[in-house]
């Protein structure tokens, strides 16, 4: 019976297509019977089909044109013209003018774009996969792979203190450009994620603060020239620690 019941590993697996036939079969057998984890499974399906669309990864695209980097930029564009015109259309309806109406465009962005939601996708795809675009077992390696691909990366941090060493790195890419998810285990497995893009345009400086999306919390923020965010299970008690270290480090 224990064979039956999947690890997480085994369910992120599963959502990225990547296991064996027979094992497959038992997860789907195990998912038909618990609809609350196949409600849950589903969320992830539908949290990387959004990703592959903000976020897609260079090292692994098809040569398919609906994929290519100012197709998606486009895409986005038209997407947020349709969604403010909607709005718009909406406040002129409602009779919302002045302040009010201010106020109300601010709640409808922040509702449909949290901050940092791109690094909250990007640790609950990547931060546990098989593999990343580079296995590393210290800072330095890190820091190398990070200025290859971003202009004045600031110093990767050592976390050492609080338990979590580099285990690797995945490049990502968003419509502001490069974006990059490092990735730092305990002894435990216990994985915590650092993830850093160019300022969005929501969000061109990133206001101090977090927020808990299901089982994992981000605390974001910006300095330099880049949006950081750090994110972790949300019961981890040692992530606003780390937080602090990152907000001086970085």
């Amino acid at each position: 019976m224990s064979r039956l019941i999947p690890s997480e590993e085994e369910l992120h697996a599963y959502v990225d297509e990547r296991l064996e036939p027979a094992r497959r079969r038992e997860v789907q057998l195990y998912l038909a019977a618990n609809p609350e984890q196949a409600a849950r499974i589903e969320g992830w399906r539908s949290d990387a089909r959004l990703l592959r669309t903000a976020l897609a990864g260079w090292a692994e695209q098809p040569l398919n044109p609906r994929l290519d980097p100012l197709a998606v930029r486009r895409s986005l564009r038209q997407r947020r013209q349709r969604r403010w015109a909607t709005a718009a259309m909406l406040l002129v309806a409602l009779g919302l003018g002045g302040a009010g109406g201010w106020q109300a465009r601010e709640t409808s962005l922040l509702a449909s774009n949290p901050p940092m939601a791109d690094a909250v996708q990007a640790h609950r795809l990547f931060a546990y996969a098989p593999s990343l675009d580079i296995a590393v077992q210290r800072p330095a390696q890190l820091q190398a792979w990070l200025g290859e691909h971003f202009q004045q990366a600031a110093p990767v941090p050592d976390l050492s203190a609080y338990g979590f060493s580099p285990v690797g790195a995945r490049l990502l890419s968003n419509e502001q450009g490069p974006a990059a998810l490092l990735v730092f285990e305990d002894a435990k497995g216990e994985r915590v994620s650092l993830f850093l893009r160019s300022p969005g345009e929501h969000y061109a400086r990133m206001p101090r603060g977090e927020r808990v999306d299901g089982t994992l919390q981000a605390r974001y923020w910006s300095r330099g020239d880049y949006n950081y965010a750090l994110v972790s299970d949300a019961a981890d008690g040692r992530a606003a620690q780390l937080r602090n270290v990152l907000d001086i480090a970085l």
